[in-house]
């Protein structure tokens, strides 16, 4: 069975002609493979260790698992998809919400492992059916709300726990950050969050050394006298050891809250397939199947042993469009080198000691990202928002999930925030669909535009 293990030099194996492509079952020379496989590490660190330290999770088991998980997805899709899967933003949103009700780390992941489940399963289901399903249960107009509506609803972390620990410092790296994804160019522009990261821990060990210590709140909230950095837990780490593991804990509360994030998660892995896709100019619509499942499958294994959920990685698409190198053999190497950092409890404290002030300017970009990819969508798909079948749906579960709303049923069991936003905005659509004069409903549910991500056998016949 071909697993896309095996790749064919492409011309000399220094670099591709003017105007070439090396495709995913080529390579260049080992020594630049190598080299292409840790700039895709570089790329995906910005978001894929910032995203555990948010969730509160090990940053070294998020990272030793986003290597498994890229093995795991490159022997899925036999090495036609070439892509990096880090730990999926989405989920921060999910864990603060479940530590806030009380939750543990067991918890969360408990919670992002029946994620993973459900994404599995969809996956399977667009292989049978085809994509036709994900648009048919999630025209654009859900998918955009649901992504929005998870990208708001972090808005308060950022601005009672981490802009708070220190406003200036969070100020600074905020403007650093947003200039570089603005003004660089290239791969610069796509290791902005990792640059903007750097830059802050610069700021917070100059801050210390001028001003001393900051009066303000701690990562746990107390108000005292602390050092903005604080390294003394990288002194004790080991250089060589094994992240901590632990197994998931399930609860129904949690589950709910995290179930929402199967929708970002599909529409992620359609997008990322159909730009593979279109810059490798080999057609994987019949991967996307494989893909999802793919994905679910990794987040799983990561979730069963204490680690993150997991998603494809922009950033490294965004790298492979700059370098026009699309070998799956650089994702090997840098799946290698995630193992690696994986072992280095030094390097996990390191990320760790990333201070609140710092985590605070980013997150302020990084989660209004998350939430206009949800614009994102709309505009992609020209959503009508004049049309009130889209906006009364869309408006009421955004302000519900956003504003963190509260459906109480018994003493114990009630829906609020992310849960209860994502099903106003699913059911509510579909209701009103379903009630809405025909001059409402513009277009069918199974429209001709979701026929490319289909196989060829479920392309309709041509009249």
């Amino acid at each position: 069975m071909d697993l896309g293990v095996r790749w064919k030099l492409h011309g000399d194996g220094r670099t591709p002609a003017p105007g070439a492509v090396v495709r995913p079952d080529e390579r260049l020379s080992w020594p630049r493979t190598f080299g292409l496989g840790a700039q895709h590490v570089v790329a995906m660190f910005g978001a894929s260790f910032v995203a555990p330290v948010l969730m509160g999770l090990d940053p070294n088991l998020a990272i030793m698992m986003s290597g498994v998980a890229t093995v795991i997805f490159l022997l899925s899709t036999r090495g036609r998809v070439p892509s990096y899967l880090g730990c999926s933003l989405s989920f921060v949103g999910v864990a603060a919400v479940i530590r806030a009700q009380g939750g543990t780390s067991a918890t969360v992941t408990g919670a992002c492992f029946v994620v993973g489940v459900a994404l599995f399963l969809v996956g399977l289901a667009v292989q049978r059916f085809g994509a036709r399903i994900i648009h048919a249960a999630m025209p654009p107009i859900v998918t955009g709300a649901v992504v929005m509506l998870i990208g708001f609803n972090l808005a308060p972390v950022t601005a009672s726990t981490y802009w708070p620990q220190d406003q200036w410092t969070a100020l600074l790296t905020m403007l650093v950050t947003g200039a570089a994804v603005v003004c660089l160019r290239g791969f610069w522009s796509r290791i902005a969050i990792f640059l903007g990261l750097v830059f802050g821990y610069a700021v917070s060990w100059a801050f210390d050394r001028i001003f001393g210590r900051i009066h303000s709140a701690d990562a746990s909230g107390k108000v005292t006298d602390h050092w903005r950095l604080d390294l003394s837990g990288v002194g004790k780490a080991d250089w060589i050891g094994l992240p901590s593991f632990h197994g998931p804990t399930f609860q129904w509360s949690a589950i709910l809250v995290a179930l929402p994030v199967v929708i970002a998660l599909v529409a992620e892995n359609a997008g990322h397939v159909k730009a593979v896709g279109e810059m490798t100019g080999d057609p994987l619509d019949d991967e996307l199947g494989t893909a999802i499942s793919a994905d679910g499958a990794a987040s799983m294994l990561s979730t069963a042993v204490g680690g993150p959920p997991n998603t494809t990685y922009s950033e490294n698409i965004g790298v492979m469009a700059a370098t026009r190198v699309y070998s799956t053999a650089a994702y090997w190497a840098a799946a290698g080198f995630a193992l690696l950092f994986g072992v280095c409890p030094k390097f996990g404290a390191v990320v760790a000691a990333i201070p609140g002030g710092v985590l605070g300017g980013i997150t302020v970009i990084l989660y209004g990202m998350i939430g206009l990819l949800g614009a994102q969508i709309w505009l992609n798909a020209r959503v009508d928002l004049r049309n009130p079948l889209n906006l009364v749906p869309a408006a009421a579960g955004i302000i519900i999930g956003i504003g963190g709303v509260t459906l109480k049923f018994t003493d114990n069991f009630s829906l609020n925030g992310i849960a209860l936003g994502t099903i106003v905005v699913i059911t509510g659509y579909h209701a009103l669909r379903a009630m809405a004069p025909a001059h409402l409903r513009q277009e069918p549910l199974l429209d001709s535009g979701t026929s490319a991500y289909d196989g060829p056998g479920d392309q309709p016949a041509s009249s």
